[in-house]
């Protein structure tokens, strides 16, 4: 009666990459009375995201998210969202993207100058906050740093429950009222309460500002109708959130991963002493911090902070052969598909080089055999104020500091609306120019 739903809950990631090993590119799963397809192989994956884009709408699931950032642009569909996308996509044009680059360094900067060497950290924490802050002040002009540990807090309650609520949303038509889950109702108004008074402080200046939020407040749709306040809520919500959370996990990981791995390290230490001397990195940089922009790729590859894609067939579809019936519930996850032997020889090694000549764009393998923003119309948005930004931060970490991983702390996934480190990431930084080459190969 209950088909495969306690197996998924107790380890969604394991369970679906097991299902893809045992049983091939097309999977049909039953949680309960649903019926869900795993989707894997890249040729159907770009069915479903940009050929037959159209035919398939939001999972089931999304509705969980919902409960948070209402009808913002990742949760909204049709011609709403297409609206929203329209009114917001300025805001990420290149020129919009550069001008943040200043922003981002000088809070990376603050953050290390706060480093003590050799004292412990959470380096998912402290990346967490640092890219709370450029958020905060790149696209609504605000300090948010006061309000980095309620927001994180807050975080914590409402992504813990994400798995929860996105299997309740599978099973059933209507929604379980937030009110019947205390600690994320009073999360949720947290949240509200912090964004709200971005909002109300802004709506009550007359100072101009050339951020997102000002974007927002003074874009009107084809008719001249500006957002309504519900709109305006959710957009700033949603990109708010989604536009640090992932980022931070990004380079949470990209530091683990480095810090694993001496050689890569070492490499990635000499093109950062080469192109920036000392000095901190500049968006003109970014072409020549190529090696750097090949270790978050790499590290996207492994740990795609969006790990899973859900999409609802509109009516009857093919997919790998097999007839996929309307109102299934598709699955795409790059965390599974982007771990393939087929596209990527020795799947879980990190191996930055695979990216010295883009196989992607080489054609060498398939489009979506490797898509950590997504793809089709609905690509993220942010995509590359996401790369400048951690491209820029991981530069000034790793010419500053070599971390050293702390002895016994555990490292494990947390799948949940996002592929957190479930215990945090516990380094101890070293100060490169009292750490020697030698010294730095020993850890």
């Amino acid at each position: 009666m209950l088909g495969s739903l306690i197996e998924v809950s107790r380890d969604w990631l394991g369970f679906y990459k097991n299902c893809a090993d045992e049983y091939g590119d097309v999977v049909r799963v039953l949680l309960a009375h649903v019926p869900v397809y795993l989707v894997v192989h890249p040729r159907d994956i770009e069915t479903v995201l940009v050929t037959n884009a159209a035919k398939f709408t939001k999972s089931e699931d999304y509705r969980a998210l919902a409960r948070v950032l209402g009808r913002g642009l990742l949760t909204s569909e049709g011609d709403f969202w297409k609206r929203q996308r329209g009114l917001i996509q300025p805001a990420f044009h290149r020129q919009s993207i550069l001008s943040y680059a200043a922003v981002m360094t000088r809070a990376a900067g603050r953050m290390l100058d706060s480093w003590k060497e050799k004292s412990e950290r959470n380096i998912h924490e402290d990346m967490m906050r640092v890219t709370l802050e450029i958020v905060g002040r790149c696209l609504y002009s605000a300090e948010v740093t006061d309000a980095a540990e309620r927001v994180g807090h807050a975080m914590e309650v409402v992504t813990g429950r994400f798995i929860i609520n996105a299997s309740l949303a599978m099973l059933f038509r209507f929604d379980i009222p937030v009110r019947f889950a205390l600690r994320e109702w009073r999360a949720i108004r947290e949240l509200n309460g912090i964004i709200g008074g971005i909002i109300r402080e802004r709506r009550s200046s007359d100072q101009r500002r050339e951020d997102l939020l000002d974007m927002l407040l003074r874009a009107r749709d084809a008719d001249g109708n500006p957002m309504s306040d519900t709109q305006l809520r959710d957009e700033v919500m949603t990109l708010f959130l989604a536009g640090h959370e992932t980022t931070a996990i990004a380079l949470s990981w990209a530091c683990y991963l480095i810090a694993r791995n001496p050689d890569i390290e070492a490499k990635l230490a000499e093109e950062l002493q080469t192109v920036l001397g000392g000095r901190f990195p500049t968006p003109e940089d970014l072409p020549r911090l190529r090696y750097t922009e090949m270790v978050l790729k790499e590290t996207m590859r492994l740990y795609p902070a969006v790990w899973g894609i859900g999409r609802r067939a509109l009516e009857d579809c093919e997919l790998g052969g097999y007839r996929v019936p309307a109102g299934s519930n598709v699955f795409i996850l790059q965390w599974r598909t982007q771990r393939d032997a087929r596209f990527f020889p020795d799947p879980d090694r990190f191996d930055p080089e695979r990216w010295r000549d883009d196989p992607v764009r080489s054609g060498k393998i398939p489009r979506f055999a490797y898509f950590p923003f997504g793809g089709g119309p609905r690509v993220c948005v942010g995509a590359s104020f996401a790369m400048m930004e951690a491209t820029l931060l991981l530069a000034m970490i790793q010419q500053k500091f070599h971390l050293e991983i702390v002895p016994g702390h555990p490292i494990e996934i947390f799948a949940s609306v996002t592929l957190r480190p479930k215990y945090g990431i516990r380094v101890i930084p070293h100060c490169r120019a009292a750490v020697k080459d030698t010294d730095r190969h020993l850890h």
